[in-house]
């Protein structure tokens, strides 16, 4: 199925539930039980979604009670975008009924490819910036959009690797698939400064070439420098000052965008998780 190339600008209509300026955080069970006895004021959650795919109840209740006050985005990092496999149609069905059952304005993953020959590698791999891969990780994001029902918002990665077919600069690969998708944008700062410290790109270059009027949401993350001087992207900490800079930019450029705090290991209580993302309103120009 070919995708057709973008010519519109309007946001996703399908997103308006999620106001534009909304923050949001990352919903992880260690937060679960402080969120429902302190019911703290957000603009919504964004959950990963394989972590409520599964066939224990559980997780889906304590999910249904929380998205009855709080709306709920979905995260994945299953959909293989780049790999050589065909898409998982089972794995799409079983999203579609959960973004369906809670309502789920959005559903965002990353460009990259997770498995091959059957292998689940469950880490999220980088291909060539090749213009020959526009075409099909275009038209694979396109299916995706149209199994699901929902906008799809694809994700730049985080990179630590540069591949001699490399043809173009991630930025404009990225803005590309994007465009001839008739996708969305899920741009993670982050991941631009962590990838632009491993590289030596200028991260505003990146900022560039963003198609503003098609980002869907904004992520922001902590990251480790290792002793070789590398940037992991490990989500274990608060965000440093460069990436809240890169986000005042940003936010210069294209704002209003929902802003999404990410904190996946080593988490913090609520009150300091929340603490941390309130600081986006103190560094949004006014």
């Amino acid at each position: 199925m070919s995708a057709p190339r973008d010519t519109s600008d309007d946001r996703a209509p399908g997103a308006r539930s999620i106001p534009r300026d909304a923050l949001g955080l990352g919903l992880r069970p260690p937060h679960h039980e402080a969120i429902e006895r302190t019911r703290p004021e957000l603009g919504f959650f964004e959950i990963i979604a394989e972590n409520y795919l599964g066939a224990s109840p559980l997780p889906r209740e304590r999910l249904r009670r929380i998205a009855e006050r709080t709306p709920i985005v979905a995260h994945g990092v299953s959909v293989n975008l780049l790999g050589e496999a065909p898409l998982d149609r089972d794995y799409l069905s079983r999203l579609r009924d959960l973004i369906q059952e809670l309502r789920i304005p959005y559903f965002t993953d990353h460009l990259c490819w997770t498995a091959f020959e059957g292998v689940t590698h469950h880490d999220l791999l980088p291909a060539p910036y090749d213009p020959e891969l526009i075409p099909y990780a275009a038209g694979r994001a396109f299916e995706v959009q149209e199994a699901l029902g929902v906008p799809f918002g694809i994700e730049n990665l985080s990179s630590y690797v540069a591949w001699e077919r490399d043809a173009l600069p991630e930025w404009e690969f990225y803005r590309r698939v994007v465009e001839e998708s008739g996708c969305w944008a899920m741009l993670d700062l982050n991941n631009v400064f962590v990838s632009s410290e491993n590289h030596g790109f200028d991260p505003r270059a990146y900022l560039d070439s963003v198609p503003w009027r098609r980002v869907l949401q904004v992520h922001l993350a902590g990251h480790q420098t290792l002793p070789s001087g590398l940037r992991h992207d490990t989500h274990d900490r608060p965000v440093c000052d460069e990436v809240w800079s890169l986000y005042e930019e940003a936010w210069r450029r294209g704002g209003p965008f929902p802003t999404l705090l990410e904190w996946d290991a080593e988490i913090p209580p609520l009150h300091v998780a929340l603490a941390e993302l309130g600081k986006a309103r103190r560094v949004r120009p006014s």
